[in-house]
């Protein structure tokens, strides 16, 4: 590939103006909601298809009329404004037509997690006051894992097939008036509002229910759709889970903001993505960097430029893999970004600078700061005077974002239901009394032209003979070496010796052996002497989160003892080989 030209300032600026002046006009206080914007989609783009599923599609109209049969269901049950319902669903079109009915109502929906189970999936019911669950017969044995909820259930079974257990949500839907819901039942509901509750996907303890208000749900569709520079013809493909904010809100979000479909797939398939593409011809799409891996993997042929995917929008995309799946399928835009389900902030790359999050070419006018973090004392470093101290090109990093007020959609932090958990991501009187910002939790570094890159999660980076090591730097080197499939670094304890020695959890591709001493050769070729793993464990799965996060915390709990590792092989680094 070409060497990267570094664009100038105002260039940058001007590509990721693109989608940020779409939404310049919206504030907080808006009256113009989710609903509204459904509205006018069925007005403006009726007949187009709004959802394509397996032999399905649904047009804009026939989406807004089943949302108002919806929101009368829902009203007709008692359920009124500002009321929570828990969504429990698989990924099919009446997913995204329950949330949007029931904000036809003024309702909120919990978006759950499909993997929830035992005290996961009560925590949840309970932590958000779900006053209804609504579930895909598919996942009705999730209900068996928990004591029987104390609150109505109803079932929505597929094509028609009457509910097995529990009220038929399909036939209370047909049942419910079809004129649309009156506009008092969301009287006085603003833009700020909450649309919807996701649960943070981290690898670390229950998840907590983060906000996600109507404008965030907009401004995504409008500012992603924008800097992809979306056209009439567009058509964006989903195969990431509903449930979460990468598949869930960006890519309806820019269905409903440019009047275009968007394909659904159950699940991510490798063997079905390309001929979906082709069939559908596909033009955009989400990705979390694994399945870009997965589909880099398949085997070359003579069609992999036939295609019309040209941008592909997400995060987590290793260089190597970028490089080489760009190169390979002829991908036009990749639009890798940094950010959370709940973060104020948002960065972007739209200059396909491979291996970078983003740029921030004025930073004197944006939210975002780095501030430096000393990995060994698990704390922010502070100067003499006790303040803390922003980072320099090259130096790693917190990146902290400032909670802003006013109108405007800039800076605007929604939190969690939970106000303990929205306060342990809040620091303040930072660069003046009474300033407030937002943890990430990511450190990063910048360069001299403000090109921001992904260094680590704050706790993930371990330390190890005095140097401080990043995790995922070493995942992507070490991912590169043959018959590797995936490789989770996590420092674990080793009595009597400080820091954290360094361990891989390794899953190799199907079939393939493991040569511990090439492993070990290759590391020590690649890596700095501290950064070899001195613990190398071979797992059969990777212990992943459904949206393709590698957990890492029960690994370290387990360790390197073979008694607490479930039979699988343990090896050593033996400096010496």
């Amino acid at each position: 590939m070409t060497d990267f030209i570094i664009p100038s300032r105002e260039e940058s600026m001007a590509r990721f103006m693109r989608g940020g002046s779409r939404v310049a006009h919206f504030t907080r206080d808006m009256p113009y909601t989710t609903p509204d914007r459904l509205a006018e989609r069925a007005q403006d783009s009726g007949d187009k298809p709004f959802i394509i599923f397996e032999d399905r599609s649904i047009s804009f109209a026939e989406a807004n009329r089943l949302a108002e049969r919806i929101g009368q269901a829902a009203i007709a049950a008692g359920f009124k404004k500002g009321d929570v319902i828990a969504l429990l669903m698989e990924n099919r079109p009446e997913f995204v037509l329950t949330w949007l009915g029931l904000a036809k109502a003024g309702i909120v929906t919990a978006l759950l997690n499909t993997a929830a189970r035992g005290n996961v999936l009560t925590h949840a019911l309970t932590t958000t006051a779900a006053k209804a669950l609504i579930i895909g017969t598919e996942l009705l044995a999730a209900l068996e894992t928990i004591d029987p909820p104390q609150i109505p259930i109803w079932e929505w079974n597929e094509h028609g097939v009457p509910a097995t257990t529990h009220k038929d949500f399909a036939a209370a839907i047909a049942a419910a008036p079809a004129d649309p819901v009156p506009p008092a039942a969301r009287e006085d509901i603003i833009a700020a509002d909450p649309l919807y509750l996701i649960f943070t996907s981290g690898t670390t303890g229950l998840p907590k229910a983060a906000k996600m208000s109507h404008l965030r749900f907009l401004n995504s569709g409008e500012v992603m759709g924008g800097m992809m520079a979306g056209r009439p013809d567009d058509v964006m493909y989903c195969v990431l889970p509903l449930y979460h904010g990468a598949g869930g809100m960006v890519i309806p979000s820019i269905s409903l903001a440019f009047g275009i479909p968007f394909v659904l797939r159950r699940k991510f398939s490798a063997s079905n993505f390309w001929p979906d593409v082709r069939r559908h011809k596909i033009t955009g799409m989400y990705y979390i960097g694994e399945i870009v891996r997965y589909l880099l993997n398949a085997p070359p042929s003579p069609d992999d430029k036939n295609h019309t995917l040209r941008n592909m929008g997400g995060a987590g995309l290793r260089p190597d893999i970028w490089a080489g799946f760009v190169e390979r399928f002829g991908i036009e835009n990749v639009f890798e970004g940094l950010g959370s389900t709940e973060a104020n902030y948002g960065i972007t790359n739209v200059d396909n600078r491979i291996g970078s999050v983003g740029r921030v070419p004025f930073p004197q006018y944006s939210n975002v700061r780095v501030i430096k973090y000393d990995v060994d004392a698990a704390d922010h470093v502070r100067d003499a005077n006790g303040n803390l101290v922003q980072a320099k090109p090259g130096e790693v990093g917190e990146l902290i974002a400032e909670v802003l007020p006013g109108p405007s959609p800039a800076g605007f932090f929604e939190g969690y239901l939970s106000p303990t958990e929205t306060e342990k991501k809040l620091i303040r009187d930072i660069f003046k009394p009474g300033d407030v910002w937002f943890r990430s939790g990511d450190l990063v570094r910048f360069d001299e032209h403000d090109y921001f890159w992904f260094v680590d999660r704050v706790g993930d980076t371990y330390r190890w003979k005095s140097e401080n090591v990043s995790t995922l730097e070493v995942e992507t080197i070490l991912s590169a070496y043959p018959d590797i499939a995936i490789v989770n670094v996590y420092g674990v304890q080793v009595p009597n010796i400080e820091g954290r020695a360094g361990m891989a959890a390794v899953t190799l591709e199907a079939g393939r052996p493991f040569d511990p001493l090439g492993f070990y050769r290759y590391a020590a070729e690649k890596l700095a002497p501290y950064a070899i793993p001195v613990f190398v464990r071979l797992t059969e799965a990777p212990d992943m989160t459904t949206t393709y996060k590698l957990k890492k915390t029960a690994l370290q709990k387990q360790g390197f003892d073979p008694a607490n590792t479930g039979g699988d092989a343990i090896f050593i680094a033996n400096q010496a080989a």
